[in-house]
């Protein structure tokens, strides 16, 4: 068994959480800055409408990102488990598998946005005057699809086998090179949107040669081999079994931000767009580190549930959950604190977007510190292999409670319906999964009882 890969069932769970999630939270933070960055100086540099362009385009990149988690997390949490079976071969097998399917699905993915681009803009809410902004935008980042999933997806792979710092450093070359170029085409050049949007399938070129050379290369211990190219059935189906709770994750997403964008629109225009634009790119800097110790502690408990040592996998769940739980406090308290400040980071002087985005934020976050423990919860289900599981609990939150309380609070509330119906959403969801987590955890205890019992019977 691989150094690397062996590490994850002996070390310390603190010191491998801590290995894994802080490279994860580093990368996932500078992950973040390509949709952050690009509305900051779009809001500065075009304007408002032109952040409302960015969030409009936002659901169907959300598709996009569906679609690479889909492959890509799925055939991390599977490679997980096969590493800690110690079948090295099959998880060898499930990496080139997963390239191809990311190669063969982005592209079909990015040829359908394409074609259909204007009536989806239309679709999921793009005023007249929004519209412009929203084409040139979507249009240059579709034409890239490809490299944005092959990049994001195959990354992960590199953290399942032990590598998490190399998984952080394609992250932070992509952002690096996103964040320079937006100011070079934005300011420099006056490229206006289109600037934006080229400087990110750039970055996102970038980053996917450089994730295929580390596979193709002889620094990585899963290698991408010509044999393995040709899809196993049973490989695909169960890639996309185990990644189907975040494929329905980040489709919810879309679905949800359809709804929002249309109750704003008809509540509050498109000022009112613009400010959950913003709202979205400030939860993102502050979610981005859960989902760092998401992706950390992902491979922890799968290696150690395939390895049957779920003493290790309890600890390693709780600590996360811990983990996240403090980073969402430390976020509310600002949110709390400096709403005005943190809206006018990407409104510039626009006073209106500023009074608007400040309350939406504070209201749409108000119970932000339970969305830590809800959100690691989710995941531990799907780490395991457990997706239908994890697939309800991250519904739960999404759609089960998000969508119906957008849908029906804004006719008693106006604007602040829209913005109240998260943190109704949040509480509902985090009672659904604490029930189920309890049930999941004495399920582990009683198989760690007997365990110890057969341990026990085994030295006699």
């Amino acid at each position: 068994m691989d150094r690397r890969s062996k590490q994850l069932g002996e070390e310390k769970i603190e010191t491998l959480l801590v290995k894994f999630s802080v490279p994860a939270i580093v990368g996932m933070l500078v992950n973040a800055l390509y949709n952050v960055v690009d509305r900051m100086f779009v809001g500065r540099g075009v304007g408002s409408l032109a952040i409302a362009g960015i969030t409009i385009a936002f659901p169907v990149m959300i598709i996009q990102m569906a679609f690479a988690m889909l492959i890509g997390l799925g055939a991390t949490a599977l490679v997980s488990i096969k590493l800690g079976e110690d079948r090295h071969d099959e998880a060898e097998h499930i990496t080139t598998n997963a390239l191809v399917l990311l190669i063969i699905v982005m592209s079909a993915l990015g040829i359908i946005g394409l074609a259909f681009q204007e009536p989806i803009l239309k679709f999921f809410g793009a005023s007249a005057d929004v519209l412009p902004y929203a084409k040139d935008y979507l249009g240059i980042i579709l034409f890239a699809s490809v490299f944005y999933g092959v990049g994001f997806g195959m990354n992960n792979i590199i953290r399942a086998e032990g590598n998490p710092k190399t998984a952080m450093f394609t992250m932070l070359i992509g952002a690096i090179t996103n964040t320079i170029l937006d100011y070079i085409f934005i300011f420099i050049l006056d490229m206006g949107i289109q600037g934006a949007a080229l400087a990110t399938v750039i970055a996102q070129t970038v980053s996917a040669i450089w994730v295929v050379s580390y596979f193709v290369g002889g620094k990585s211990s899963l290698k991408i081999k010509k044999e393995n190219i040709k899809i196993r059935k049973h490989i695909a189906i169960k890639i996309f079994s185990i990644g189907s709770p975040a494929f329905m994750r980040q489709i919810a997403t879309s679905i949800v931000l359809l709804i929002l964008n249309n109750r704003l629109i008809a509540f509050g225009g498109d000022v009112a767009i613009s400010a959950l634009g913003v709202i979205n790119s400030i939860s993102t800097i502050i979610l981005m580190p859960i989902f760092g110790i998401n992706q950390g502690s992902q491979p922890i408990i799968g290696y150690n549930y395939g390895s049957k040592q779920f003493d290790r996998v309890k600890k390693a769940l709780w600590y996360a959950v811990g983990a996240a739980t403090i980073l969402v406090i430390v976020g509310f308290v600002l949110i709390i604190a400096i709403p005005e400040q943190l809206i006018a980071l990407f409104a510039g002087n626009d006073q209106e977007l500023i009074d608007i985005g400040a309350n939406g934020l504070q209201v749409f976050f108000a119970a932000m510190p339970l969305i830590g423990a809800q959100i690691i919860c989710s995941n531990y289900f799907q780490a395991v292999g457990k997706s239908k599981q994890a697939a309800f609990l991250s519904l739960s939150r999404q759609v089960i409670f998000l969508i119906p309380a957008a849908l029906i609070l804004p006719e008693f509330f106006g604007l602040n319906g829209v913005w109240v119906s998260a943190p109704v959403s949040d509480v509902l969801s985090f009672i659904v999964t604490g029930i189920w987590i309890f049930r999941e955890m004495k399920t582990l205890s009683l198989e760690i009882t007997q365990n110890n019992s057969n341990k026990t019977l085994y030295e006699k």
